[in-house]
């Protein structure tokens, strides 16, 4: 297999600042406040442009479950 072909492992997978609101079903405004904030998923400058790991969001998601019990 040639290494442009590997397989991308789902916990790396990069989700942009809409997916994220997308998948939260929340609007990208408070994806960003909780950014601003230091309240939501990490995120990190990749070029010009904001991404957010999906272990990262799932973790971060976890937290809010665990944050309730």
């Amino acid at each position: 297999m040639a290494p442009t072909d590997s397989p991308v492992r789902a916990d790396h997978e990069l989700l942009t600042l809409d997916e994220v609101a997308d998948h939260l079903r929340v609007p990208v405004a408070t994806v960003r406040w909780w950014r601003a904030q230091g309240k939501g998923p990490t995120f990190a400058r990749i070029g010009r442009r904001l991404a957010c790991r999906r272990s990262d969001l799932d973790r971060w998601l976890d937290d809010q479950f665990a944050e309730r019990d």
